[in-house]
């Protein structure tokens, strides 16, 4: 008995699943039904007025965006002419200092150059003209 009851129920259910699939279906075309009426009749007044407010939109949002960038490339091209500036003045600068400290630097430079040139000399030369007390010394130390 409780066999046939399972069954009874199973089938209940499947009739009911299968009734409301098919309610879906038909609502689903009777949709496309009037859509597509809808789409024929009434539609194109409706297409209409969403294109016209769209320009319109499209037309303030170019007017302020436009304004904006106009005011972005002016306020840009205003701060490259300032660090343009900028870097003009302190390259002139650096300029200006180094031509007044290179006439010092050169005069330093010749003033220590043959002080340092002719120590170099003189070692050098000892160390060619006296060879022989080098070897003997070397040679004393050695014995």
């Amino acid at each position: 008995m409780l066999k046939q009851t399972a069954n009874f129920n199973a089938n209940q259910t499947a009739e009911t699943v299968l009734a409301a699939s098919r309610q879906v279906w038909l609502a689903g075309l009777g949709t496309v039904a009037i859509s597509r009426d809808w789409a024929q009749h009434r539609a194109s007044d409706v297409f209409k007025r969403l294109v016209k407010q769209g320009s319109v939109v499209e037309s303030q949002a170019i007017r302020i965006i436009g304004s904006r960038v106009e005011t972005s490339i002016a306020t840009a091209e205003a701060l490259w002419n300032q660090a343009r500036q900028s870097v003009m003045n302190t390259v002139s600068t650096v300029a200006e200092n180094a031509a007044t400290a290179m006439p010092r630097l050169n005069a330093a430079a010749t003033k220590r150059a043959p002080a340092k040139s002719s120590r170099k000399v003189a070692k050098v030369s000892k160390a060619t003209v006296k060879p022989g007390r080098r070897v003997k010394r070397a040679s004393k130390r050695a014995q």
